[in-house]
């Protein structure tokens, strides 16, 4: 039996449930949770509350776990919410309601390219409408003309039969039919009267008219004519058929449905999204208005429901919709909530525009503000941020990889203290035009071509190192960050101005059985330390898979674009580890009709859909001339666009071989840092500087070295060459080593045989 409650603290305990007698057949019923409860007659004994206590408990109760709880067993429902209101911080609701105010002036009025935009198409809109309609005045009149003997005749019926009363003419006959003679003298003593009256104003009309054509014919002849031209258009309009409209539409009624709350909830609720029905809680957290040229929804989905799951169903969102595809982009909006969905609704399909590159008119460009890349669904200029960072792009052939290419290579050369190398690895001569002003270039599928991209590769690699050096010696006031700014761009005596490398197919280099490891391992060292010193990688590719886009690579790259590709494989390979999952899809993208158009992460706070400007190759030479004269006027014209011949490149080396040569017969295993020596006495002016590290960093250079070879570093036993005791350390085993280049070579033989 549970005690009774006491009294603690001064408060009065309340009762955990009702005391009801137990059945007087000796004791508690078995299972009964009133087992435990004081018997009312074993309570009247007892002198204490605690006496009685002690007398069923003589040990402290413990809680009963909730499964055990009598008021559970009895189905009563027990509350853990504590009493009261919930506490409310008034400074923390102001905060956020100063997050998330309104701006006072109209989106479209906060960006000048906008307003300009909105105003020029309302005042294009305005003029085109006067133009059109003005072209048609003598159909209009002729129209007017044409339909006045009808209007006369309507005219005089309806006055007839006003006069007359005569659309009371059925109540009367009614009321003659039911042989009512009250009702029909009330009815014909009412007509009376009104035709009195009427008769008066109708005659009087008359007379007016009368006399004002009397006056209208001792009148000029102009006066006569517009008269006539006023009593026409008055019995035109009098006149019209009700099917058929004077004046013509200039412009054809768009079908695009104002979007409602309405619509948006019936569009959501028929998804087939779990939680997602007819009775959801689905909330308006502002309201539904115009964002660009289109409408935007800010929607609080119900509990449980992410925007991921309506990103998922967008084709059936857009049915529900009834727009095209290309007009429906719903996103969220993360730092609120995951189940905060922006819908916005476009006016016009995505895939249907075209944007214009604004370097088509750009005398000169600065990349220290980013470029100009193209326009998110609602119009709005994207702008991809250059140095600093590294980009790269993905999709499938035919997808607009090469035009997006195009439009940052038309922002580089336009600024003139920025080093172009441009490598166009298909050999179809899409970047031919800026060849003119770049400081090395090919054009090429052939292993000529291959060769000078992986030559680029190494160069930029010495040149991450020069920089590193030259960065470090700049004194604090010049260089406080230890990064490449404007200022120090400028200074070309220095050397840190911005170079940007563009290998568009990627994959056909690092995925060369000759030069591909090497230059996988160049790159991947570049965008890791080329960042901070004007160093800029951008690579593009078709095939973005671990063989031909090296981990390293796509792990470190900070922009990404990625176009329509074929599945969730090549997706996070552009995009990052679990962009897919996140809902960060560019399978969503309609083949060729979504051409340009894909996923951009990293440039902007939020992953955005952006599509590309497009440059042709006409524009393209034009912009590539102008950078020409630019670059010409400033006297920065070096390399290749000056003549001169391709710079020496590091001493070609096999990897594999210079192991193999160094390894002794009998060595079966030996340690990392043991052969970093020995490589760098064998070819000091390539290993020389893996020779210098201290440590775990010495065995590391080789172990990131044999990683595109698949050949893994792991503990090996060894002694020191002078002697000594023996140790496990990090090391390779000779058999891996001659095995991978057996493989190599087997597939280099493959290759030439086919």
């Amino acid at each position: 039996m549970t005690d009774i409650p006491t009294e603690t603290n001064g408060h009065r305990p309340e009762w955990p449930f009702d005391l009801t007698p137990i059945p007087e057949q000796g004791g508690p019923v078995d299972n009964d949770p009133r087992a435990d409860v004081v018997n009312v007659a074993e309570v009247a004994e007892v002198v204490s509350l605690d006496t009685a206590r002690e007398r069923r408990h003589p040990y402290p109760p413990t809680p009963a776990a909730p499964e055990q709880d009598p008021r559970v067993l009895q189905g009563e429902v027990i509350r853990v919410d504590l009493p009261g209101g919930v506490d409310r911080d008034w400074r923390a609701e102001l905060e956020e309601k100063n997050r998330t105010r309104r701006p006072v002036v109209p989106l479209w009025l906060r960006s000048r390219t906008e307003a300009i935009e909105t105003l020029t198409w309302a005042g294009q809109y305005g003029a085109y409408v006067a133009g059109y309609q003005l072209s048609r005045t003598p159909l209009y009149a002729g129209r007017l003309a044409a339909r006045s003997p009808r209007g006369l005749a309507r005219l005089i019926y309806g006055m007839v039969r006003w006069t007359f009363d005569l659309e009371g003419e059925p109540v009367r006959l009614t009321a003659v039919q039911k042989a009512d003679p009250e009702a029909y003298l009330k009815l014909s003593r009412q007509r009376d009267s009104r035709v009195r009256l009427r008769v008066w104003v109708t005659g009087t009309a008359l007379v007016t008219l009368l006399i004002a054509s009397l006056i209208v014919a001792s009148a000029p002849t102009a006066a006569q004519w517009s008269a006539l031209a006023v009593a026409l258009a008055v019995l035109g309009i009098i006149g019209r058929p009700a099917d058929r409209p004077l004046i013509d539409r200039a412009v054809i009624p768009t079908r695009v449905e104002k979007l409602t709350s309405d619509i948006v909830v019936r569009a959501l609720t028929v998804l087939g999204v779990s939680g997602l029905n007819a009775k959801a809680d689905v909330s308006f957290v502002a309201p539904i208005t115009r964002d660009g040229p289109g409408w935007r929804a800010d929607v609080d989905l119900p509990y449980g429901v992410t925007v991921t799951d309506v990103m998922d169903k967008r084709e059936r969102l857009a049915s529900a919709l009834r727009r095209p595809l290309g007009c429906i982009w719903p996103e969220g909006d993360s730092s609120i909530h995951e189940g905060r969905l922006i819908l916005w609704v476009g006016d016009k399909d995505l895939s249907k525009t075209i944007v214009k590159s604004p370097f088509e008119k750009a005398g000169s460009h600065d990349v220290f503000k980013g470029i100009p890349f193209g326009n998110d669904p609602r119009g709005r200029l994207v702008t991809v941020p250059l140095i600093q960072h590294n980009i790269l792009i993905g999709s499938l052939p035919g997808q607009g990889k090469t035009a997006s290419v195009r439009e940052l290579a038309a922002g580089i050369v336009l600024d003139p203290t920025t080093e172009p190398w441009f490598h166009e690895l298909k050999g179809t001569g899409d970047l031919d035009p800026y060849e003119k002003v770049c400081h090395r270039y090919v054009s090429g599928i052939e292993d000529a071509a291959i060769g000078y991209a992986a030559d680029s590769l190494a160069l930029l690699r010495k040149e991450v190192m020069r920089r590193s050096a030259a960065l470090k010696a700049l004194p604090p006031d010049l260089c406080p960050d230890k990064r490449v700014t404007r200022q120090i761009a400028d200074k070309r005596s220095l050397g840190l101005h911005p170079l940007v490398c563009i290998i568009d197919e990627c994959q056909n280099l690092f995925a060369h059985a000759q030069y591909g490891a090497k230059a996988g391992e160049d790159a991947e060292f570049i965008i890791k330390l080329g960042r901070a010193l004007g160093v800029v990688l951008i690579l593009a590719t078709q095939r973005p898979d671990k063989d031909s886009l090296p981990t390293g690579i796509s792990a470190n790259v900070s922009i990404r674009f990625c176009l329509r590709v074929a599945g969730q494989i090549e997706n996070d390979m552009i995009l990052g580890t679990s962009a897919y999952k996140n809902g960060i899809r560019a399978t969503v993208f309609v083949p060729e009709a979504d051409a340009g158009t894909g996923y951009l992460v990293g440039a902007t706070p939020m992953p955005k859909v952006v599509k590309a400007a497009y440059l042709d190759t006409p524009a393209t030479q034009r912009i590539a001339d102008r950078a020409h004269v630019l670059r010409v006027a400033v006297g920065v014209l070096s390399g290749h666009a000056a003549g001169e011949q391709p710079e020496a490149t590091a001493p070609a080396y096999d990897l594999l071989a210079d192991i193999a040569a160094v390894l002794a017969a009998g060595e079966a295993k030996i340690w990392n840092e043991v052969v970093v020596d020995r490589l760098a006495e064998l070819r000091p002016e390539v290993y020389g500087l893996w020779a210098e590290q201290e440590g775990s960093a010495k065995t590391a250079q080789l172990t990131g070295a044999l990683k595109p070879y698949g050949i893994k570093s792991g503990q090996v036993w060894g002694t020191p060459a002078g002697g000594g005791k023996g140790a496990n350390r990090i090391g390779i085993v000779r058999d891996d080593i001659l095995s991978a280049i057996t493989e190599r070579d087997g597939k280099k033989g493959s290759g030439a045989g086919s």
